[in-house]
């Protein structure tokens, strides 16, 4: 279960990875940087569909699209210079609080 959960965070790791690399593809006009989005959006949901073997599938998502959209928003305002405030960070807290409701509710059988 654990190699299942670690997968899972490079699943998420991948696919921040592409989304923060997506600017660089010029709206799909750089074709080097199109191939390595599209090649790591492949690879996350390849990891993303080993994992479900092992984790719900409920779980899996929500953890993957969670902490992969509260990743994507720590990159944006770090590295691509987009603004923090009090209400994204709310919203992002509240994002995680869920993927951790999700996965206690769904460990619990």
């Amino acid at each position: 279960m654990l190699a299942a959960w670690s997968l899972l965070l490079v699943a998420i790791t991948v696919e921040v990875a592409s989304t923060a690399a997506m600017p660089r593809t010029q709206g799909f006009r750089d074709p080097a940087w199109t191939a390595l989005v599209l090649a790591g959006y492949a690879l996350s949901i390849w990891f993303l569909a080993l994992v479900v073997r092992h984790i719900p599938v409920s779980v899996t998502y929500a953890a993957w699209s969670g902490l992969g959209t509260a990743g994507i928003a720590l990159v944006g305002v770090l590295f691509l210079g987009e603004d923090w405030g009090i209400l994204k960070g709310v919203a992002l807290l509240m994002i995680i609080g869920g993927v951790l409701i999700l996965n206690l509710h769904g460990t619990a059988r």
